[in-house]
C-alpha cells in the first residue's frame, strides 16, 4: 500500500475513533503517534521520536515539547499536541518559544485532526506567525498528500522543503484570500470590478448592488468553466470514437472521462503550449486508459494515463513509444515532468521535418 492509500485510511478511521478519545493523552496515543508513524519514524524508538523533548527557555528550565523527530541525535520536528477538540489558534504562542530554543528547522502544532507546519521564512531561527502548510486529515486533498510526503523519513530533506515552503505558505494565503472574497467580498474586491463596469460614480448603493453581482458573476463564471471542460472532453471521446471501427465503438459505449482525467488533460495543454499549439493536443480514453496524443494521432503519443486503480500513473513514452510510467500523488506531480512532455513533441516534430526534408 503506497503513502497516499496510507493517509486515506488512516482518515477514514478517525471518526470512528473520536467518541473513544476523552483526554489530550488519548488524543497523541490515538491520533497523533499513528500519523507520525505513517511517516516512516519509529515511535517506539526515543532516538526517532524523542517525547517529552526539553526545550528550556531562558531561565525557565525543564520546558518540554510533546515530541521532538530525531535525526543523527538533533530535532528536526517539533510537534506540540492538543486535545482534538481543542482550536489551534491559541496555542502557536508555546511552540514559538519552543521553536527559538531549539534546532529544530520545523514546528507542528496539531490537535490530531488539524496539522500546521511552521518555519522561520521571515527570520532566521525564529518561528513564523502563520504556518506554511496546514491541512485536516479528516479532509486531505490530493495536492496536500503530495506536500505531506516530504515530511516521510524516507524523502526527507531540509532544504528541499524549505525551498518550496515559501511559495506555497503565499500560495495558501492567496487561495484563502479568493475563498474569502469569492464567499464574502469586500468592498475593495467589488469595486475594482465596479469601476470598469459602471460608467459613473460608485455610490454605497451601487457598491451594494455590485457585491451581488460579483459574487453571482464569479459563481456562473465557475460553473460556466466546468461545464466547457466536460464538453470539450466529451466532444473529444465523440471525435475519438468516429473514427474507430465498429468493434471499438461497441467497447467504448462502457468507458467515461473522469472530471481528474479531464483536469490532467488541461495540465498537459498548459504545459506544451510553450512549444505548439494547444489545439493539436487531442485527448482519446480507452477502457483501461486515457491517451494524450499530437494531431490526433494514435502513432504520435505524448503519454497516457492511468488513472482506473488507487495509485494514479503518468506513463511517459520513450523515443520508442515505450512507456515509463511514474506515480502521481496529486495531478500537480505532472508538472514535474513538463521537460520530459515537451521533449516528446520536439522529438515529433524533428522527425516529420526530416520526412519533409526527405
Amino acid at each position: 500500500m503506497d503513502f497516499q492509500d496510507l493517509i486515506l485510511q488512516f482518515a477514514g478511521r478517525i471518526e470512528k475513533l473520536i467518541p473513544q478519545i476523552n483526554t489530550e493523552e488519548a488524543t497523541k496515543n490515538a491520533l497523533v503517534l499513528p500519523f507520525i508513524q505513517l511517516l516512516g519514524y519509529d515511535v517506539f524508538n526515543p532516538f526517532e521520536v524523542n517525547p517529552e523533548f526539553v526545550a528550556d527557555i531562558g531561565i525557565k528550565k525543564g520546558e518540554k515539547v510533546d515530541y521532538a523527530i530525531m535525526k543523527d541525535d538533533k530535532p528536526i520536528i517539533l510537534v506540540e499536541c492538543k486535545h482534538y477538540a481543542q482550536q489551534l489558534d491559541p496555542h502557536n504562542s508555546q511552540l514559538f518559544r519552543y521553536y527559538h530554543t531549539s534546532e529544530a528547522k520545523f514546528g507542528l502544532l496539531t490537535n490530531g485532526i488539524h496539522y500546521r507546519f511552521y518555519t522561520d521564512l521571515h527570520t532566521p531561527n525564529k518561528m513564523d506567525e502563520k504556518p506554511f502548510f496546514e491541512f485536516k486529515i479528516i479532509d486531505i486533498k490530493d495536492n496536500e498528500i503530495g506536500e505531506l510526503k516530504k515530511f516521510h523519513k524516507s524523502y526527507f530533506d531540509i532544504d528541499n522543503i524549505s525551498n518550496t515552503a515559501n511559495e506555497l505558505k503565499y500560495l495558501n494565503e492567496v487561495k484563502n484570500i479568493i475563498q474569502t472574497e469569492l464567499s464574502t467580498p469586500s468592498p475593495e474586491f467589488v469595486k475594482y470590478f465596479a469601476r470598469q463596469a459602471y460608467p459613473s460614480i460608485i455610490t454605497v448603493k451601487v457598491l451594494d448592488q455590485f457585491t451581488s453581482i460579483v459574487k453571482r458573476a464569479f459563481s456562473q463564471y465557475i460553473n460556466d468553466d466546468i461545464n466547457e471542460r466536460l464538453k470539450s472532453a466529451l466532444n473529444s471521446n465523440k471525435h475519438a470514437a468516429d473514427t474507430d471501427n465498429d468493434s471499438s465503438l461497441n467497447r467504448e459505449e462502457n468507458i467515461v472521462t473522469t472530471p481528474e482525467e479531464i483536469e490532467a488533460y488541461l495540465i498537459i495543454k498548459s504545459i506544451l503550449r510553450k512549444c505548439i499549439n494547444v489545439d493539436r493536443i487531442s485527448c482519446r480514453d480507452a477502457q483501461s486508459y486515457c491517451a494524450i496524443l499530437l494531431d490526433d494521432n494514435n502513432r504520435k503519443p505524448i503519454c497516457r494515463f492511468y488513472f482506473n486503480s488507487k495509485k494514479k500513473l503518468l506513463a511517459l513514452m520513450d523515443e520508442n513509444k515505450k512507456e515509463i510510467r511514474k506515480e502521481l500523488l496529486s495531478l500537480d506531480d505532472i508538472y514535474n515532468h513538463a521537460d520530459y512532455l515537451l521533449n516528446t513533441v520536439i522529438f515529433y516534430e524533428k522527425a516529420k521535418e526530416t520526412i519533409t526534408l526527405v
